[in-house]
């Protein structure tokens, strides 16, 4: 299928793949070093409604046989079964949960990332404007997916889960591959002051101007791709190994899930990695 997409920059960092009617999106760093990965879109599932039709949540009210088949659906499609996935149950926090194959099939509650260094498990993170973090250290062999929305962000999530990687799988930030997946642009993501302040003592003022915006009145404009590229860059991943999305998801409501533009009303979308 032809998808026109309305594109936040000239990036180029984010690729369309359909298979058997299914799109789904990838990183090109990611996929040049061989990991499977994928970013679901809202087509190409059996969903009806206000989830039509890829959605991905079993809690959002829509109906358990659907969401199984586009879980099979989106499987096939990336290259996974639906019995390898294991869950987050996510909390806009920073806890991230590192896993087993003994954990395939169950959802990790409160966990806001997960991380395995096991084959044969698909890590799945849920998203409707929140930015998807993406790692793979090809050395130690391991795989990490966050959700990083404002609080994510704020606390430095992406930079928790590099930590997490050194200190358990002895990984070097070098080493590490990732992108910044689909989620809400800086022209779409309008915050209030009370955010913005929080945002202002998290981070440096040289950091600050670069991805906030002003507009008066208590209302500001959040860059959270900048400052999530910013966060990964401090951590220690280097530029030459870091994808930056130009998809916004609010920007692109007909092919993406944005619980801004439907005003809650939707499904959501998924991010997962495998080994």
């Amino acid at each position: 299928m032809k998808l026109e997409w309305k594109k936040a920059s000239n990036a180029q960092s984010t690729r369309l793949h359909e298979v058997e009617g299914v799109p789904f999106l990838t990183f090109p760093k990611l996929e040049e070093a061989g990991v499977t990965h994928g970013f679901s879109t809202r087509l190409g599932g059996v969903s009806e409604g206000i989830f039509a039709s890829m959605n991905l949540s079993y809690n959002r009210g829509d109906e358990k046989a659907s969401v199984d088949e586009n879980y099979r659906r989106m499987g096939k499609a990336i290259g996974f079964t639906p019995d390898q996935l294991v869950f987050s149950n996510q909390v806009h926090d920073t806890k991230i949960k590192i896993v087993t194959k003994e954990d395939c099939g169950k959802v990790m509650t409160g966990m806001d990332g997960l991380m395995t260094d096991e084959k044969g498990i698909c890590l799945v993170t849920s998203y409707a404007d929140c930015v998807p973090l993406f790692f793979y250290d090809p050395v130690k062999g391991v795989v990490a997916v966050s959700h990083s929305g404002w609080k994510g962000t704020v606390n430095r999530m992406g930079k928790k889960t590099v930590e997490k990687m050194e200190s358990v799988y002895g990984s070097k930030a070098e080493d590490i591959i990732a992108a910044i997946g689909p989620s809400i642009c800086q022209k779409c993501y309008e915050i209030s002051e009370d955010v913005a302040i929080q945002f202002a003592d998290a981070f440096p003022e040289e950091w600050y101007d670069t991805f906030m915006v002003d507009k008066g009145n208590g209302k500001y404009q959040l860059d959270l791709w900048k400052v999530n590229e910013y966060i990964l860059l401090d951590a220690g991943i280097l530029k030459e190994h870091l994808d930056i999305t130009d998809l916004c998801t609010c920007c692109n409501p007909e092919l993406l899930f944005s619980h801004r533009a439907s005003k809650g009303k939707r499904g959501n979308l998924a991010g997962f990695i495998r080994l």
